[in-house]
């Protein structure tokens, strides 16, 4: 399938699985689907998307935000303080113990193993697609073949997105509303590019 891909949408989707992998992600979700749409070469795509208010920095600020911070929150660090715990403690402990960047460091850094345990495994770090993000890629499928359109595009990948669209990505479409928009907008921009 990915040799239909036009070049913009190839863009989209690889930068999509590095966004992911930056980001610690485990797989390649739908919202990095569509910050792989946003930073794509496909400027008409794009500017459906500015337009709607929805660039590659606002969604990856969206994503890290959800991501970022401390990995309990304030009122989980106050229920733990009164039990006696204290989380700054806990913290000093492990840099002391580890070494000052113990907490930054990510297991993804270590040296890749092999299949047995010993010796180089897999450099890339491949990260494979959640069960939406393999969803958007089929629907982009289904919505250019609908389209009678010979070639996957990125605006393709859009619509596959905007139709497999989970709770993070409907929130950074603008709900329900932005989607019916955006879908609208698409389908004028292939229309005329036809």
């Amino acid at each position: 399938m990915f040799e239909r891909f036009a070049r913009a949408a190839r863009y989209a989707v690889v930068v999509a699985q590095e966004e992911a992998r930056e980001m610690r992600s485990p797989s390649v979700a739908v919202e990095h689907m569509l910050l792989g749409i946003a930073m794509s070469p496909d400027t008409g795509v794009r500017k459906i998307l500015e337009d709607n208010g929805i660039t590659a920095r606002s969604i990856r600020e969206s994503l890290t935000d959800r991501q970022s911070g401390e990995p309990l929150g304030e009122d989980d660090a106050a229920a733990l303080r009164s039990i006696g715990i204290d989380l700054e403690a806990v913290r000093a402990s492990l840099e002391e113990t580890f070494g000052a960047d113990a907490l930054d460091r990510s297991p993804a850094a270590e040296k890749p193993r092999g299949r047995f345990g010993f010796g180089d495994g897999m450099k890339s770090g491949h990260i494979p697609f959640d069960r939406d993000g393999k969803k958007a890629l089929e629907l982009s499928l289904r919505e250019a073949v609908s389209r009678g359109d010979k070639t996957i595009e990125a605006a393709h990948v859009l619509l596959g997105v905007l139709r497999a669209a989970n709770e993070p990505t409907r929130e950074l479409l603008g709900g329900e509303t932005g989607i019916a928009a955006l879908r609208q907008a698409v389908h004028q921009l292939l229309d005329r590019a036809a």
